[in-house]
């Protein structure tokens, strides 16, 4: 995938969309050498002749989406995905910035980890990568990790993702240190005490003969979490909701005025645990997929916006690993290029969100929880731009697939939506 080097630039007729201001109006966007130059009608007439033009006409224009949770496996695992593949992925699916968490192998509790990731996503030239630290060193869940050196090297959030800070003294400590840079604790919810499988604990397990975990080990969690966010005034943010009793432990927080945000992943509000009927273990993540109740819930924090953000969690793991017995399987699946398609769908054909709300979700406000750059199309900006053709009906085929490996319960569905283009400053992709 190899982008063209542009100086000038001008995506032409197509509908601009503003979450800040709340519209959604048709204009031309001129980009030179890398800057958004202008905003507005009829630019074509007023620009010069060696301006490359891409017609935009029929689609819409977007800042580039941001994934505040995903999962690159480099360094350790680069036989499923590197920074490259990754990032590349991300690309075609909207993202122009990712936070790729650190359970890695070893795990990115380090400047010097930090770094590099970094400059391996600055080699790649896809997407930009800005990575989330562990809370605690080789995420163990004992002693603190270098918080502070992190965040001086890049770290944008710490998490020790995969596993939950079991420790409630070391959660305390860990918010209070994160308090002092003014970034976010990312918690993965799982009291592990009460996870027996691989399932969410319901009819469909007992059916199918699954081990499983109820969902009360991700909302006992939450609650706990919520209450030290509290106590310490910390910020937090729950990842990947997948529970009822979640959305609704996060909806009190917020109404206490804890300084809490939530995200939930396409695969939340999409799929419920009946997908296991047939132990495909692609339907296989972590926390799992839980029952209808549970996804109606997820919707509904979306809708009143309980939950903050949507997020990916792209989990890429090789053919050979999948081909499991279900309870031997690992927990994840790729979620890079789908996530765009899948949200447009049930979210805003499905009447839950404005088109220009959901795209909210995926730009603006995962950016302000981090503290990223403000994603704006203003004359002055640096070109971060996603071109989207919402008329486009495509099937998600393997051999289309970008990231290195092709875990996904997706595979082979037609999906309504999709990304056309993407701009980075004078680099222009078409997909």
């Amino acid at each position: 995938m190899k982008p063209e080097i542009m100086d000038r630039v001008l995506l032409r007729g197509g509908i601009v969309i503003d979450p800040q201001k709340q519209t959604a109006r048709r204009a031309d966007v001129l980009v030179a050498n890398g800057k958004i130059d202008a905003v507005g009608t009829n630019l074509e007439r007023r620009t010069p002749s060696d301006v490359e033009v891409v017609d935009c006409r029929g689609k819409h224009i977007a800042s580039g989406f941001a994934d505040m949770h995903c999962h690159l496996r480099e360094p350790g695992r680069e036989d499923e995905e590197t920074v490259a593949s990754g990032t590349a992925a991300a690309l075609a699916g909207g993202f122009t910035r990712v936070c790729p968490m650190p359970n890695t192998d070893p795990a990115i509790d380090t400047e010097a980890q930090i770094r590099f990731q970094i400059r391996r996503a600055a080699e790649a030239g896809f997407a930009r990568v800005h990575p989330i630290g562990c809370c605690t060193k080789g995420r163990q869940g004992k002693e603190l990790a270098e918080i502070g050196s992190m965040v001086e090297a890049g770290a944008v959030g710490f998490s020790d993702d995969g596993s939950p800070v079991a420790d409630a003294q070391v959660m305390r400590r860990v918010l209070e240190y994160c308090k002092a840079f003014d970034v976010p604790v990312i918690s993965h919810c799982e009291v592990r005490e009460l996870v027996e499988g691989v399932a969410n604990e319901g009819r469909v397990s007992t059916r199918l003969g699954l081990k499983a975990g109820p969902d009360v080990a991700e909302s006992a969690q939450a609650a706990r979490d919520v209450l030290l966010a509290e106590f310490t005034q910390a910020r937090l943010h729950i990842a990947h909701v997948s529970a009822r009793a979640t959305v609704d432990v996060i909806r009190w927080a917020k109404a206490r005025g804890v300084q809490v945000t939530a995200e939930t992943c396409p695969h939340y509000f999409t799929l419920t645990e009946d997908a296991l009927a047939g132990f495909d273990t692609n339907c296989k993540v972590n926390p799992p997929l839980r029952s209808e109740e549970d996804r109606r819930a997820v919707i509904a924090g979306l809708a009143d916006g309980t939950i903050d953000v949507i997020a990916t969690d792209h989990a890429p793991h090789l053919k050979g690993e999948k081909d499991a017995e279900f309870d031997a399987a690992p927990a994840g699946i790729i979620g890079f290029e789908t996530a765009f398609s899948l949200g447009y769908e049930k979210l805003v054909m499905g009447e839950v969100l404005s088109l220009v709300d959901y795209i909210a979700r995926l730009t603006v406000v995962p950016r302000r929880i981090l503290n990223l750059p403000a994603a704006a199309i203003t004359a002055g900006s640096e070109a971060e731009l996603v071109v989207l053709d919402l008329k486009a009906e495509w099937t998600f085929e393997s051999e289309r697939v970008r990231s290195l490996s092709r875990n996904s319960p997706f595979l082979g569905w037609t999906m309504h939506g999709r990304i056309s283009a993407a701009l980075l400053a004078d680099r222009l992709f078409r997909f």
